[in-house]
């Protein structure tokens, strides 16, 4: 599996991976269009460009690490934010070919562990979904997962799905540096909120293959469960009825 550096190119959804994943669009020759001014209107009705700058001088100053912002001319700003795995059920990967896995095998990503993504002001949530799952070669459909975010208040932690249009880096920079204050965690769509509708049949049959060894590994815990008690309840019996 990758671990790597992604790049957004303007008119396609392909992303490239080298040390750490990158969803900044590189600079292109073409005029910007009107999508792209509106998406930067919105961008700067929560913030002026003159409190971006003071929030990025003040963000950088606040870390403690080498994961910076930079803003530019235009007002948008580049950074980095943590996203934590926290996926219950198996994915899918696409097998390399040669020398790796062919076609795709299912199996568990190891829950809790956090991969960095260096993104700008622009890319929305539905964007960073679809960068981690590129990141892994995941095949599963984006529309199973959803991204949250995990903050304090009050000493209380509350986790909230985020929709799909918001931006993460704004969320980062409004929050600060601390991953104690605001983190991203990525999890499966609750079985209610996904569209089913948007996947495929093979996918269908794929996600009934998943529940299907989850019901048997429940089979199997519990049966070893109840096992495990009537042995222990054999052997006081016979330890009842021996002698004395």
């Amino acid at each position: 599996m990758s671990s790597g550096y992604s790049s957004l190119e303007e008119d396609s959804e392909e992303y490239f991976f080298t040390a750490r994943t990158s969803l900044i669009k590189k600079p292109s020759v073409k005029p910007t269009n009107l999508k792209d001014v509106e998406k930067e209107k919105e961008l700067r009705t929560h913030l002026t460009h003159e409190e971006i700058r003071k929030k990025v001088e003040q963000y950088n100053a606040d870390s403690r690490d080498h994961f910076k912002m930079t803003l530019n001319s235009s007002g948008m700003y580049t950074g980095f934010i943590k996203v934590q795995m926290d996926l219950r059920r198996p994915i899918t990967v696409k097998g390399g070919g040669a020398g790796g896995v062919k076609g795709q095998e299912a199996f568990y990503l190891p829950r809790g562990s956090i991969n960095t993504l260096h993104i700008s002001s622009a890319n929305t949530v539905r964007q960073v979904i679809e960068a981690m799952l590129k990141k892994f070669t995941v095949a599963d459909n984006p529309a199973k997962f959803a991204l949250f975010k995990r903050f304090s208040r009050e000493d209380q932690v509350y986790t909230c799905k985020l929709s799909e249009e918001e931006h993460p880096l704004f969320l980062r920079l409004v929050a600060g540096p601390s991953t104690d204050t605001l983190s991203f965690v990525l999890k499966e769509q609750q079985t209610g909120e996904v569209l089913w509708d948007a996947f495929s049949i093979p996918e269908l049959h794929n996600f009934l293959r998943i529940l299907e060894k989850e019901e048997q590994d429940q089979i199997c815990s519990i049966t070893r469960r109840y096992n495990t008690y009537r042995e222990k309840l054999d052997e006081a019996m016979r330890a009842a009825g021996g002698p004395g």
